[in-house]
């Protein structure tokens, strides 16, 4: 996130006029139409993850199908973005860190609980869900895990769901970025042709809007303070 403060609906509405003099209109233009695409009805949960290009990967499919949020488990790993992997799509998207010394898949899935999401653990040694029949009715959390170890026993325990890619092969399980994109297209795909409400508010797209806008300008932290110098003595 940027460090300059966003300020609320309508003030950020005036802020997004303002700030969008400094970038192209064809920019501009394609803010919006990406964000009439972002949802937060499907969100990703990722636990541990040692190896950062796939995690990467992972950032660059939620970018590409419209998934605004990522949340990140650190227990023994941190992650940090790879740039050549990533191409920038971490920039678009929302990190949400789970750092602490201890507790950080609870505290992580808790939080998303409380959110409303049901927890779905993508597994191979289930059987409950394919790609094609998750119920999507409700806010969906798809929690990841590592390749070798899989979900912790913690994860699969407060998981609600599992969900699995029927595999025909004799390799038991894909990589975690493959996983991903399979199971983040086909879903978001399902969801996108349903009659579920999976579109960001109005003021989940302007705050969205003024996170892309200060990542895009140079110096916005300037303009901001600018804008806000000319609101209070009413220049604008």
């Amino acid at each position: 996130m940027h460090p300059v403060d966003v300020p609320k609906a309508p003030f950020s509405l005036e802020l997004i006029e303002y700030l969008r003099n400094f970038i192209t209109a064809e920019r501009f233009n394609k803010f919006q139409a990406a964000l009439l695409q972002r949802t937060r009805h499907i969100t990703i949960a990722l636990e541990d993850i040692y190896q950062s290009h796939n995690a990467s990967a992972v950032l660059r499919t939620c970018d590409c199908f419209g998934i605004q949020d990522v949340h990140i488990i650190e227990n023994r790993n941190k992650y940090e973005v790879n740039p050549d992997v990533a191409l920038g799509s971490s920039k678009w998207l929302n990190l949400i860190h789970y750092d602490q010394p201890e507790n950080n898949t609870v505290a992580c899935l808790k939080k998303l609980k409380e959110k409303g999401y049901r927890l779905v653990a993508t597994t191979p040694h289930k059987n409950d869900f394919t790609p094609e029949t998750l119920p999507l009715d409700q806010k969906t959390a798809l929690i990841f895990g590592t390749e070798l170890a899989g979900l912790s026993p913690v994860a699969l325990q407060m998981a609600d769901d599992f969900v699995k890619i029927p595999m025909v092969g004799f390799t038991e399980s894909l990589n975690i970025s493959v996983s991903a994109a399979i199971l983040i297209q086909s879903l978001t795909s399902r969801l996108r042709s349903s009659t579920i409400q999976w579109h960001l508010s109005q003021d989940e797209q302007a705050e969205i809007m003024l996170d892309w806008l200060n990542n895009s300008i140079k110096l916005s932290e300037g303009l901001i303070r600018d804008f806000y110098q000319k609101k209070s003595s009413g220049m604008i």
